[in-house]
């Protein structure tokens, strides 16, 4: 029997209340549905344990705080849907079949379309299998070994300028310090046999002289007492060095301690300011030349954006993290620029699109993609003189005629000084 609710009189309610309670639900139901943005998987390989931890904490991280701003601002919008991101992180020590099982993991169960590593020993294994048809995924690469570029990967993207530019420029710079003699106590790996080997190539061919190069093992080690004995031994003017900056540091500081008293060139993976925050007498940085400290390279957004990093993370901010989060600004608008979520090919084709990526938005800046991926950045470096660190110099790497160069002069945002380091594509 139904029910007729006549005015001026009572009736019971609560079939048309139950009516439109159910009605109503369902369109918040159906509002919450379709409103809803769709989640993209981000996935993140890298030392988050050991002696690389700091390395790799500070890449994730800057993944992470990319992650974070774009979701807290409503995500990105594809083709008219709304779309945020999820990063997925694993620890892979360093280890390639550990980085191998964590990229496939990531995509098999959460089907990340980008994964992304910073040591070129894990992530040259990657690159035998991001490319499989059905199960390829985008490698955003944090590594400076040049190599990586002769590999073709279509799908991969190297974050980072070739550390050949920082090699170049600390070779010249301890030349004009009338320096001519080095050793070298540089990381173990791939990444650093490489490094040795090209700096050498450099440094020779000045007319400079290797008094001693070698290799040791700076993710599983601490005393380093033997390699520096060698390389004191021959009374050098430097000493190349380098690995991750906190193990760079303790090298540093044994240096000190045996009485050497000549310069430090930093391989670009150890960072000036992140040594000096781990050093117990900071004073024993005299000398060294390396990457220079990200406070030291200012952008309008510098200030606000490491306010933040410190609030959130209670650490110093370095290179890793402002590449790895800038790396992370592109891929977004590389996606949006490609107009899907999911075909990482489409999206690897539409890097070009990102950029510029400058200083007004971003605590970095990136000017392009080369023709093989390779994110066009400046290099900067910087010197410890009398105790102080000394205004820092950006080179201009890439440009083959002085128009490009005037171009990227007049585009800055940077009150950097800028110079043009002529050299070949790196």
């Amino acid at each position: 029997m139904s029910t007729q609710i006549l005015p001026g009189k009572k009736g019971n309610t609560k079939p048309f209340r139950g009516f439109v309670f159910v009605f109503i639900a369902m369109l918040i139901l159906l509002w919450s549905e379709t409103g809803r943005a769709e989640e993209i998987v981000i996935g993140f390989s890298g030392p988050l344990s050991g002696l690389g931890a700091e390395f790799g904490s500070d890449c994730v991280n800057g993944v992470e705080m990319a992650v974070n701003e774009i979701n807290g601002t409503g995500g990105i919008s594809v083709q008219g849907k709304t779309y945020t991101f999820r990063l997925e992180k694993l620890d892979d020590k360093v280890n390639p079949e550990t980085a191998v099982q964590n990229a496939l993991r990531m995509r098999r169960d959460h089907k990340a379309i980008a994964v992304f590593n910073p040591v070129f020993t894990t992530i040259a294994p990657l690159m035998q299998i991001n490319t499989k048809p059905g199960n390829a995924f985008i490698i955003m690469a944090y590594t400076s070994v040049p190599q990586v570029m002769e590999m073709n990967n279509p799908l991969t993207i190297v974050t980072v300028q070739s550390f050949k530019v920082y090699a170049r420029i600390e070779a010249d710079v301890a030349w004009k310090k009338g320096w001519r003699k080095a050793a070298i106590v540089v990381t173990s790996g791939r990444y650093g046999d490489m490094w040795r080997q090209y700096f050498r190539q450099e440094w020779e061919k000045k007319g400079g002289v290797v008094t001693v190069d070698k290799s040791t093992n700076y993710y599983a080690r601490t005393d380093f007492a033997a390699p520096l004995e060698e390389a004191l031994a021959t009374n050098p003017d430097f000493i190349l060095i380098g690995g991750p900056s906190a193990t760079t540091a303790l090298i540093i500081e044994q240096a000190r301690s045996k009485g050497f008293e000549g310069g430090f060139l930093l391989i670009e993976q150890a960072k000036l300011d992140a040594i000096r925050s781990v050093m117990v007498k900071p004073l024993g940085m005299e000398g060294c030349i390396g990457v220079a400290r990200v406070s030291d390279v200012p952008f309008a957004v510098s200030d606000k954006f490491t306010s933040a990093y410190l609030a959130k993370y209670k650490r110093s901010l370095t290179w890793e993290a402002v590449n790895n989060y800038a790396g992370m600004y592109a891929l977004a608008r590389a996606i949006v620029a490609a107009g899907t979520a999911s075909d990482v090919r489409a999206i690897r084709a539409a890097f070009p699109k990102a950029f510029p990526v400058l200083g007004d938005r971003y605590p970095m800046e990136i000017y392009g993609i080369t023709s093989a991926g390779r994110f066009i950045t400046a290099a900067v470096a910087q010197e410890v003189k009398h105790g102080r660190f000394r205004q820092p110099a950006a080179y201009v790497w890439w440009a083959k005629t002085r128009k490009e160069f005037d171009r990227i002069v007049k585009i800055t945002k940077s009150t950097t000084p800028v110079f043009w380091l002529r050299m070949d594509e790196p």
